[in-house]
């Protein structure tokens, strides 16, 4: 990712915040309070231990029903895809590395995003999404100053889809965290399973991410998640998946919500072929002034 000169704006509210949270029971209107304070700090706790937080019912039942209503209205416009890849996201033998090897080893994703582009201002998704309060909470969360919705036109706002038989496997995100609400869930599958930092910048850990590749279990954690919550998660450095829907089951929905520390900021081109299949003007400019964080391999 990279920054761009552009400001962020806020569009007009269409629903009122206590109309998508219970402000009662998380005050993120009220930075001050002692409920405030309580949420953040469990958030903060559950972030340092294993670099994921779960703030349970967070949106409210009724204003869920609107989120899932969303979605599904705006389903046509998914871009699905299934590919072989590595937990990097690379689809292409790599003759530096041995065949067993995490980067030689593909894996199905078979699953969709609905684009940001899909999503006109004013609709509650939208609303959440680019509510202030929330953002500086989640910043709070992170123990950093302030956030910004994620300027990239089609991966700020978007929702995952699995349909029935559907999975995104084991794989590293490029982004230092990401947050997401589940709003519909599998009846059957459609998990999402984490390994704790399983590498850090200096280490890869290919060895660990190979067992695990060959559906070994040493530090899986499987989450509880329930529509309504929302996820702040670390997936930079732990190796995640959501498991596969059962071909009998309701699809899996979940909004994702995509923040930066610094405003203006696209996403790369080739992730963004990927996930939505196509690309921007605003990610080939992008692209020219990208700079890397780290050494990992992606």
């Amino acid at each position: 990712m990279t920054a761009l000169d552009a400001p962020t704006e806020h569009p007009p509210r269409s629903h009122r915040l206590a109309d998508l949270i219970d402000l009662d029971v998380y005050p993120i209107d009220r930075p001050e309070s002692d409920a405030y304070h309580a949420a953040v700090e469990a958030a903060r706790e559950q972030l340092r231990g294993d670099g994921c937080a779960i703030i349970k019912d967070l949106v409210k039942p009724e204003a869920l029903r609107l989120l899932s209503t969303e979605i599904v209205d705006r389903k046509p416009t998914t871009h699905f895809s299934t590919q072989t890849m590595n937990p990097y996201f690379h689809t292409e033998h790599n003759a530096d590395y041995p065949d067993h090897h995490p980067v030689n080893t593909f894996l199905e994703r078979s699953s969709g995003f609905i684009p940001g582009d899909s999503w006109e201002a004013g609709c509650a998704t939208d609303v959440l999404f680019r509510a202030p309060e929330l953002a500086q909470f989640l910043a709070d969360c992170l123990e950093i100053p302030e956030l910004h919705c994620y300027a990239d036109p089609l991966a700020g706002l978007t929702a995952n889809i699995l349909d029935p038989g559907q999975q995104f496997t084991w794989h590293f995100d490029t982004n230092d965290f990401a947050v997401t609400v589940l709003v519909d869930e599998a009846d059957k599958g459609g998990l999402f399973e984490y390994v704790p930092n399983i590498r850090d910048a200096d280490d890869e850990s290919f060895e660990h991410i190979q067992h695990v590749l060959e559906g070994g279990r040493d530090g899986v954690v499987t989450l509880d998640l329930r529509p309504g919550d929302l996820q702040i998660f670390r997936g930079r450095y732990s190796l995640h998946q959501v498991s596969r829907v059962s071909a009998d089951s309701a699809p899996r929905h979940a909004a994702i919500f995509a923040y930066t520390e610094k405003p203006g900021v696209i996403g790369r081109v080739v992730r963004t072929r990927q996930l939505f299949g196509r690309i921007l003007p605003e990610h080939e400019a992008a692209e020219q002034e990208r700079v890397r964080s780290d050494d990992l391999i992606d």
